[in-house]
């Protein structure tokens, strides 16, 4: 343990001038809400210094009510801890409203080099395993020491802490949760950044999440010359259209000095660092969930465009490096962070028959902190609850995934089929051409980040193109229960030296099908995107040290779709797409193996015939757990 400095603050800061392009944006806040959170909550703000000087921007708000103690709820942040002032009040306090209703005392950060807090700014701030001084600083220091001030010098706390955050908030929740203080009893994780390169916001196996990227960086990723209440505003694009926006930019190596102006220093390092190399893996904080002492709620959902896969890979590293952690893992039918703040009832056209954020919400994640902050402990928490999309219904289990979940391969065969029965001809294949200057798009909205509702879009936009390979069983006798991680196993050619292979698990509807919502449309043949992932060929060997195809020589990939919990009802259908392009949620590859993707040039980019194999010695497929299924 590194030796501590004596935290320090300075005064209450005065009320200060919001005069911010950003915040002028957001909406107004409801008066009557803004004017209960006064009447129940005083509010003070200051500076807490870190163990090697740096000054973090905190506000505390405490009850007023002063006849009983209470916990802390601490909220981390690089996206502003507003309204900034004294007397300037949020229009709801903690996670949810009954937080602030049940009473707790809420202290918010802005993270170090982000708003009005001093230091430098380290996206997904690599963790510090042996500190050796003060000067060895992460977000798992900084936790404990604002933990350590706010429980010695906060009048009327309890000494319980926990933490909560989505999204960016919920990586420093997870970073924060590892070496914990004493008084840290419980930690929410909700939509946790886990790894920038392998899965979450900016890469989906090391390929870019182009949409995304660029739309954030270039508001969040502005420089600062210091503590600041604003940022500027996103450049406007001049159109909402991404997938026309994104043709026109061109290669990857033309936004540093052209939308980006220059000015985001963030994706010049995403440039220089291709491979998974040591630039991304210190950053990968999943590495390091070892002996985690506070209770965790860990939460995803299904449908989150951004970070689905953080919340899934929090719970295998407890699972492998944590065991004897009191941890809860859930996964439902949600938008990014919608548990949080929606009924939950529907995603798009789809209906789950229940308000399964408000179920969450009641049932799940208030309780979590009633017991671990208040011993309030009158229901025991399920290890883990999960949403079944589907059949619509939560089931709760001791282990993800579920013990009796077997493994179940269909295999891509002839006539654009899709089945349990291996393939026994020795010949069997697919064609494509792909070509990058007419990528396939990946919803069709006309949006400039990420489309909301892409995860379960219907996906006949894509099955009707020649450049999209589709795989299909018969109706389904029965209703299949899938849960776990999809396998996805590619035996391929490629008249390029390099290629992406997306692979996209559908739930293809019978051809009459009755609306799920009231007013919403009919689904006759709708065909639900369940998950889908993309695989670069470079990386098929090593995901360090990148390797170019053969042209023309066979070769193979396996990687997963990340988990899901489906139920294919009687009478759908199983379908797979294959494709190699997925515009612009994914950069296009040039198709040419260029060592550095970030650096490829206009005429890198070429059409590529791509060969599918499906026969006896090479059988393509994809493996699923089953619930319920005879072992094989």
């Amino acid at each position: 343990m590194p030796t501590r400095r004596t935290l320090q603050c300075i005064a209450p800061i005065a009320a200060l001038s919001l005069g911010n392009i950003a915040l002028a944006q957001r909406p107004a806040p409801d008066p009557g809400a803004v004017a209960e959170v006064r009447a129940k909550y005083s509010k003070r703000e200051l500076y807490l210094t870190m163990r090697d000087g740096t000054r973090l921007y905190t506000n505390i708000y405490r009850p007023r009510d002063t006849t009983r103690t209470y916990p802390i709820l601490l909220m981390r942040t690089p996206y502003s801890i507003a309204p900034y002032g004294a007397d300037a009040y949020p229009a709801m306090l903690g996670p949810w409203q009954a937080f602030q209703d049940d009473g707790y005392i809420f202290v918010n950060q802005d993270v170090r080099g982000r708003y009005m807090s001093e230091g430098y700014y380290s996206f997904m701030t690599p963790h510090i395993d042996h500190k050796r001084g003060p000067k060895d600083v992460d977000e798992s220091s900084d936790t404990f020491d604002t933990i350590d001030w706010i429980v010695k010098n906060v009048p009327g706390n309890n000494g319980r802490v926990g933490t909560w955050g989505n999204s960016a908030p919920g990586f420093f929740v997870a970073a924060g949760m590892i070496d914990a203080h004493p008084a840290h009893k419980a930690a929410y994780p909700s939509a946790p950044m886990i790894d920038w390169w392998m899965g979450d916001d900016r890469h989906h196996n090391g390929a870019f999440t182009l949409a995304q990227t660029v739309n954030f960086l270039a508001s969040f990723d502005q420089p600062r010359a210091g503590p600041t209440q604003s940022y500027p505003a996103r450049p406007d694009p001049g159109t909402q259209d991404g997938y026309a926006f994104h043709m026109m930019q061109g290669p990857l190596s033309n936004y540093a000095k052209g939308y980006f102006d220059g000015k985001i220093a963030f994706f010049d390092s995403i440039s220089a660092h291709p491979n998974y190399d040591s630039y991304w893996q210190p950053r990968a904080i999943w590495r390091h969930m070892r002996d985690i002492r506070p209770r965790v709620l860990v939460v995803g959902g299904w449908y989150d465009a951004e970070d689905r896969y953080g919340p899934i890979r929090v719970k295998r590293s407890l699972d492998s490096m944590s065991t004897a952690t009191n941890a809860t893992f859930v996964m439902g039918p949600w938008s990014h962070g919608a548990w949080n703040r929606a009924e939950g009832d529907t995603f798009g056209p789809l209906s789950f028959g229940t308000a399964t954020g408000r179920f969450f919400r009641d049932s799940i994640g208030f309780p979590f902190f009633s017991c671990a902050l208040k011993d309030r402990c009158d229901r025991t928490a399920p290890k883990v609850m999960v949403f079944n999309t589907g059949s619509n219904a939560w089931r709760s289990y001791d282990r993800w995934p579920p013990r009796d979940a077997k493994a179940v391969t269909f295999y891509f065969r002839e006539g654009e089929g899709l089945s349990r029965e291996r393939p026994a001809s020795p010949n069997g294949s697919d064609q494509y051409v792909s070509d990058p200057a007419k990528p396939v798009p990946y919803t069709q909205a006309v949006s400039f980040g990420y489309w909301r509702d892409y995860p379960t879009e219907d996906q006949r936009f894509a099955s009707r193109r020649p450049d999209v390979l589709t795989y299909v069983s018969e109706p389904l006798a029965e209703d299949l229960t899938i849960a776990g991680p999809v396998d996805v196993s590619l035996h391929i050619a490629s008249t390029g030296t390099d290629a992406d292979f997306i692979v996209k698990l559908i739930d293809a509807y019978p051809l009459s099908s009755p609306a799920e919502t009231p007013g919403g449309p009919r689904m006759d043949g709708y065909e639900q995107l369940v998950h889908g992932n993309v695989f670069r060929a470079r990386w098929r060997r090593s995901f360090e040290r990148p390797e170019p195809l053969i042209p023309n020589r066979p070769d193979s990939i396996r990687f997963s779709l990340e988990d899901v919990m489906h139920t294919f009802r009687r009478g759908h259908r199983l379908m797979v797409h294959v494709q190699s392009t997925w515009f612009p949620l994914i950069d296009r590859n040039p198709q040419k193996y260029i060592p550095n993707i970030y650096r490829a040039a206009p005429n890198d980019f070429t059409r590529a015939t791509m060969t599918v194999f499906r026969n006896a010695s090479r059988a393509s497929a994809i493996t699923v757990r089953v619930m319920g299924a005879p072992e094989r």
